[in-house]
C-alpha cells in the first residue's frame, strides 16, 4: 500500500481500539503524547479524538435504515444489461451500464427514461455487487464448475483409492497413457497404453492411434485376452480417455467383476508403479518424438510384442516388503525400505497360483525357446527402424542406443 494512502474506516477503527487500551492507563503527558500520534495517523481533529477515546469504539446498530436510492426500474435496467452480457463480474458491467442500455434501447430490448440511464450512470460499483448476489443464485450454469472432476459426471460414481504396495492377490492394475505427440498436440497421433500389476509387476503395452473409445475399448479387450491372469481392478487417473460413459459400461457389463478406481487429482504419486513404467519402459526406448502414422502404430504394437516377452519372462524385478520410519537423534526422520530377492514377473504370477496350469505351460515353453540376449538385440535394432517409416519426421532418434541405459 503506497505511503500516502489514508486509512479505510475499518484500517482507522481497528488502530484506535488497540490506542484506547494505552490511553486509559497513561498518565496524563502520555495521553499528550499518544493524541499527538494518533492525530497524525489518522489526520482527525485533536477533540474528536478525545471523545472516541472516552466513548465506546464498538460499532452501533443503524437507529434509522437508509432509504434506497435507486428503484425497481433501475434495478431491473442493471439485470436486463447483465443479462445481455451473460452475467459478468460488477467490475466489468459497471462501467457498461450506460452505452449497453442506449445499444438495448435501439434493440427494443429496453425502455429507460432520462433519470434512469442518468442513475445507470452514477450507480457505485458495490450497489451494483449487491443486486447481483440475488441473481446468481439463478443463474443457469454453462457448466459444472470447480474443476475436471465436477465437469465428467461419470467420476462421481468411481471411488478415488490408492492400491496398497504390498497388494498380495495379482489382477490390481495400474494404468495410465503415455502422449507421442511430440512437440505438437495436434491431430491424431500414437499413444501407449500401458497396464501395471502391483501384485507381481507384469507388464502389458499396446500403441492406440488416438484415444478415443472404440481404439481405447479394442486395446482393453486385446490386453486382457493376452494376460495370463483376471483382472481384478483398474486403476488409472481422471483422464476422460478412461471415465467415458462408454469405456465405463465396457468394464462394468462387458467384462464382469472387474472393480474400477481412480488416483486423486494433481496426486501422480497415487500410480506411482506404472509412472516409473512410463519412464523405463517407453520413454527410455521412444523418447518424446511424434507417431502419428498407422504403420508406425502396427511396428510399434510388434516391439511391445518383443519387450512384452523380455521384460515379464526375463527381466528380474523387486519389491518392497517392509517399511519403516525411524526417528533421528536431530529428530528428522527417514524412511528404511527392505526389498525381497529379486525374481521375474513370470516367477512372481507362477508363485501366486493365479495363473491357470495350461497357460503357464505354454509361457515356460515360450521362455525356454527365446534366447535373450538375441531378444533384447532385435529390440534395439527394431526402434531406429520405427522412425524410418514413410511419415516419419526426418532427424528422430539417429542413435537409440545411446539414449538407452547399457
Amino acid at each position: 500500500m503506497p505511503a500516502d494512502d489514508k486509512m479505510t474506516m475499518d484500517e482507522r477503527r481497528k488502530y484506535l481500539v488497540r490506542m484506547q487500551k494505552r490511553y486509559r492507563e497513561a498518565d496524563g503527558r502520555t495521553r499528550e503524547q499518544l493524541l499527538d500520534e494518533m492525530e497524525q495517523m489518522t489526520e482527525l481533529h485533536r477533540k474528536s479524538l478525545i471523545r472516541l477515546m472516552a466513548g465506546n469504539l464498538e460499532r452501533q446498530p443503524r437507529r434509522q435504515q437508509r432509504g434506497r436510492t435507486y428503484g425497481r426500474t433501475v434495478e431491473r435496467a442493471v439485470q436486463i444489461i447483465a443479462e445481455s452480457l451473460d452475467y459478468p463480474c460488477a467490475e466489468r458491467l459497471t462501467p457498461n451500464l450506460v452505452w449497453m442500455a442506449n445499444h438495448l434501447v435501439r434493440q427494443g430490448e429496453l425502455q429507460v427514461t432520462p433519470e434512469v440511464l442518468a442513475q445507470l450512470g452514477k450507480i457505485s460499483l458495490s450497489t451494483v455487487q449487491r443486486l447481483s448476489a440475488d441473481w446468481r443464485r439463478d443463474i443457469p450454469r454453462r457448466l459444472p464448475r470447480g474443476g475436471p472432476e465436477r465437469a465428467n459426471q461419470v467420476l462421481r460414481d468411481v471411488p478415488m483409492k490408492r492400491i496398497a504396495w504390498n497388494e498380495p492377490e495379482p489382477g490390481h492394475f495400474e494404468v495410465d497413457l503415455v502422449h507421442h505427440g511430440g512437440p505438437s498436440a495436434s491431430g491424431d497421433y500414437v499413444h501407449t497404453l500401458q497396464m501395471i500389476d502391483v501384485c507381481t509387476g507384469w507388464s502389458e503395452r499396446m500403441a492406440v492411434l488416438g484415444r478415443s473409445y472404440v481404439v481405447m475399448q479394442d486395446a482393453f479387450r486385446w490386453l486382457s485376452c493376452r494376460l495370463p491372469f483376471p483382472v481384478l481392478e483398474i486403476h488409472p487417473d481422471n483422464g476422460d480417455e478412461f471415465f467415458n460413459a462408454h469405456l465405463v459400461r465396457f468394464w462394468k457389463d462387458r467384462v464382469q467383476g472387474v472393480a474400477l478406481s481412480r488416483s486423486r487429482p494433481y496426486h501422480k504419486n497415487d500410480n506411482r508403479f506404472v509412472e516409473q513404467k512410463n519412464s523405463t519402459l517407453v520413454r527410455a526406448y521412444l523418447g518424446h518424438d511424434r507417431l502419428d502414422t498407422v504403420e508406425q502404430t502396427r511396428t510399434l504394437n510388434r516391439l511391445f510384442h518383443q519387450m512384452w516377452i523380455y521384460y515379464n519372462l526375463f527381466q528380474p524385478v523387486m519389491h518392497q516388503v517392509e517399511k519403516t520410519i525411524i526417528t533421528l537423534e536431530d529428530h528428522s526422520t527417514r524412511i528404511q525400505r527392505r526389498h525381497d530377492t529379486a525374481r521375474t514377473p513370470f516367477e512372481r504370477l507362477c508363485e501366486t497360483g493365479a495363473i491357470c496350469p495350461q497357460r503357464r505351460i505354454e509361457i515356460e515353453a515360450l521362455r525356454n525357446r527365446t534366447n535373450p540376449r538375441q531378444l533384447r538385440q532385435d529390440i534395439y535394432e527394431a526402434i531406429p527402424r520405427l522412425f524410418e517409416l514413410p511419415g516419419a519426421v526426418p532427424g528422430q532418434r539417429q542413435n537409440v542406443r545411446n539414449t538407452l541405459r547399457p
